[in-house]
């Protein structure tokens, strides 16, 4: 396995941002940067109600996130989404940078580049990550049970307790569910919907956005009982706004 600090550096190594990776330990923090003024940095397609900002928060933290995307195959003979898993880099110190909105591109194109492979699975990624402490991750993201009474199905977490300054707080987390929902307007048939979710448990967000998507739509069809259970690389910025951790 690639040793992932520096596999990281690679993937920002021909951008202007690459001068925030040179030490792959620690330059981007959680608590370095106030971000609450860059909202207007996600830039959401006009004439559409789905995705609207909150009025009564502001944004507290940014990742870039790479992963996957998983699909099961149904009766119907297409694939519906089964959660996913994903690792968030902090660039909360890039919004408003002249390089922010072309890191997704960047990223996705590493990410999803034969070479990747030998970086392991995402799961591989994110356990190295925690074993060497890589304080550039800002959060992991993943799906647990709906935690509402008589709720049924997974939610998606975003849990912020494994380093930083939130390592070891067990409220450093956020579990959602959603309130829109947006057709990716880059491209809807390889890029997965914009999301914006809203808090049902934790304390570091009480409304997350997933913008800038690239990549993670499975294909169109499948065969019941044939297909095996896949899982589609991705990237996206995930937008945290509020919450009652502070940065």
């Amino acid at each position: 396995m690639v040793a992932l600090p520096y596999a990281l550096h690679s993937l920002f190594a021909t951008s202007t941002a690459a001068s925030f990776f040179l030490n792959p330990f620690g330059v981007l923090h959680a608590t370095n940067c106030d971000v609450s003024g860059e909202a207007s940095q996600i830039d959401l397609p006009a004439n559409q109600t789905q995705l609207v900002l909150p009025t009564n928060s502001t944004p507290t933290f940014v990742g870039l996130a790479f992963g996957v995307q998983n699909y099961t195959c149904t009766s119907s003979n297409n694939f519906t989404n089964v959660g996913a898993v994903a690792e968030l880099i902090d660039v909360t110190c890039l919004a408003g940078s002249s390089t922010f909105l072309s890191l997704p591109d960047t990223l996705f194109s590493a990410w999803t580049a034969p070479s990747s492979s030998a970086s392991g699975s995402i799961q591989d990624i994110i356990l190295t990550n925690h074993l060497l402490n890589n304080t550039d991750i800002l959060a992991q993201h993943y799906f647990v049970p709906n935690p509402v009474a008589n709720g049924t199905g997974l939610s998606p977490k975003w849990d912020f307790t494994s380093s930083g300054k939130f390592a070891g707080n067990a409220q450093a987390f956020v579990v959602a569910k959603g309130k829109g929902t947006l057709p990716a307007p880059t491209n809807s048939t390889r890029d997965v919907n914009w999301l914006d979710v809203v808090n049902v448990q934790g304390a570091i967000a009480d409304e997350v956005f997933r913008t800038d998507t690239r990549g993670g739509q499975p294909p169109a069809s499948c065969t019941f009982n044939q297909t095996a259970d896949i899982s589609v690389k991705y990237v996206s910025y995930y937008w945290f706004f509020g919450g009652s951790l502070g940065h």
